[in-house]
């Protein structure tokens, strides 16, 4: 068993002995005949003592693992993401947990488990031994047991649509011992597959998420919305699906003319995505500005400005009515406005529906735009029927348990392990935070929680620079937060919002105060 041992120095550096510099040097050991040599630097103006939790990163051979304290323990565990393989010691630890700073996912620091999405596996956990002030990592992974289906037993989960929440689901009744059964039905030919990188990389390899037998009759998901204008069914009108839908895109778009409908995240990471590929890109959006819905009409401005300056051109306020070709291939678009734009390649990206068409005349109850209404157990009014996913309508709990639909990959995860635990009768409700992420010219914006019906917005940073905070504020307080170059700080709103923590506007407007607040004493 290898040992690695990390001592810990206290020598200020200046007359102030409020703020030190604390300088943690590994002392040289051989372990099994190899000399590890280790050296971490951490430094902060606050109070070393006054920090209930802290976190830092310590290099191990040719790896890096997270040593947290919390509540005068100390604890390691792997420091990537198992997302994206984000530094965890760069995010925000509160209690026992610490979230990663690029897409909101959450681990517990001391077993290394997944406890918020997105994301599949668990971080490996090292045992920490604590010796006067010298703390041993063991470098002992811990990796989470899973349960396989035993012959004879008769109990079957039936799981429609092989998206994010089916996945979990399964993985979830796994985890938890569940013998029986697991059958997933879908109209994908590939295995579970990250949809989130569709629109942001269209020519990357799908990684299978998770290797089972599937079959391919019903998907209880949703599907683009395509546009009811005369030449729609002309070839090389495309919308993004598959992996396959992906890949034809990119091949028809090399040195063409693309025209783009849609201002949200499909249209506009696309679009971002064919600069510097495409001959010419041209977007239309039927608001005035992108995002314009989701992240607000100052974030969508720089959006815009972003891409316009690498000469994509953009027509908003305005809509296609008709599609032109010639041979049976798109040759050009008509606008509204009466703008004739040349296309070779018309991409459509506004928005989804559900696939739910076939629970018509069931017992299950749907909304008036046939989403699927459950509980914050994610069970529908029929006994044994659960449903998640972007094909449902569910109470937020941050939004006062109102009922809403939000199609984002890490909500869908979070939806399919509460079916699990519920299932499984491990009575479980769903809390999550919404956190989602659009990434355009390798810039990436996050955004954390429900900002519909805010009514103003408190903006820090600078635009123009690239690097900026939006709080979104209803009735006087923090409902949502996005930020570009601001990390952690949009999931250190997400921990407090999931907390339950109230953020006024008025703190929100003192940035100093509010950052450190946020970073530093968390909850």
């Amino acid at each position: 068993m290898r040992n690695v041992y990390v001592k810990f120095h206290h020598d200020p550096p200046s007359s102030n002995k409020d703020t030190p510099v604390w300088t943690k040097v590994l002392e040289s050991l051989e372990l099994s005949g190899l000399n590890l040599h280790v050296k971490v630097t951490f430094t902060t103006e606050i109070p070393y003592k006054r920090l209930k939790y802290k976190m830092m990163e310590v290099e191990v051979g040719r790896h890096t693992v997270l040593l947290a304290r919390t509540d005068g323990k100390y604890s390691a565990i792997g420091n990537q993401c198992t997302h994206y393989g984000a530094p965890l010691s760069k995010g925000v630890i509160t209690g026992h947990r610490v979230r990663c700073p690029w897409h909101g996912s959450c681990f517990n620091v001391q077993t290394g488990d997944l406890e918020e999405f997105p994301g599949i596996d668990c971080l490996p956990c090292h045992k920490v031994r604590t010796c006067d002030k010298t703390y041993s990592l063991r470098q002992q992974k811990r990796i989470k047991s899973m349960g396989k289906a035993e012959p004879g037993v008769t109990h079957t989960v039936l799981l429609l649509g092989g998206g994010a929440a089916s996945l979990i689901c399964a993985e979830i009744l796994r985890q938890e011992n569940f013998v029986g059964r697991i059958i997933m039905v879908t109209r994908d030919d590939l295995l579970p597959y990250d949809k989130t990188r569709l629109s942001k990389v269209l020519q990357s390899k799908q990684r299978d998420q998770k290797t089972s037998r599937f079959s391919d009759e019903y998907s209880l998901s949703s599907r683009a919305k395509g546009l009811d204008v005369p030449g729609i069914k002309l070839d090389n009108v495309k919308m993004l699906e598959t992996p396959e839908d992906a890949r034809q895109i990119h091949a028809a778009c090399q040195g063409s003319n693309i025209v783009l409908v849609g201002t949200s995240f499909v249209g506009m990471e696309v679009a971002s995505y064919m600069i510097g590929k495409a001959s010419s890109i041209t977007v239309i959006g039927s608001s005035e500005l992108p995002y314009q819905n989701t992240l607000g009409r100052e974030i969508g401005r720089v959006t815009m400005t972003m891409l316009s300056e690498k000469d994509v051109k953009f027509y908003m306020n305005d809509s296609v009515i008709e599609v032109k070709g010639v041979n049976g291939k798109v040759k050009e678009v008509v606008l509204k406005s009466g703008t004739v734009i040349p296309a070779d390649v018309l991409i459509v990206g506004v928005g989804s529906i559900p696939n739910s068409e076939f629970l018509q005349g069931t017992k299950i109850q749907m909304n008036a735009k046939n989403f699927v209404i459950v509980d914050k157990c994610m069970r529908t009014n029929v006994p044994d029927v659960f449903s998640g996913g972007d094909v449902v309508t569910f109470p937020l709990a941050m939004a006062n348990n109102r009922l809403v639909t939000i199609g984002h990959w890490q909500m869908a995860q979070a939806h399919g392990r509460i079916v699990a635990l519920n299932i499984l009768n491990k009575p479980s409700e769903l809390n999550s935070v919404p956190y989602y992420w659009t990434v355009l010219l390798g810039k990436t914006i996050r955004y954390t929680g429900y900002g519909e019906g805010y009514t103003d917005i408190v903006i820090k940073g600078r635009f123009e620079e690239r690097k900026f905070l939006a709080l979104y504020i209803k009735n006087d307080e923090v409902i949502a937060a996005a930020g570009l170059n601001y990390d952690p700080v949009v999931s250190a709103v997400a921990e407090r919002l999931a907390a339950g923590k109230v953020i006024t506007k008025k703190e929100a407007q003192y940035v100093e105060w509010f950052c450190l607040f946020l970073l530093c004493f968390h909850l």
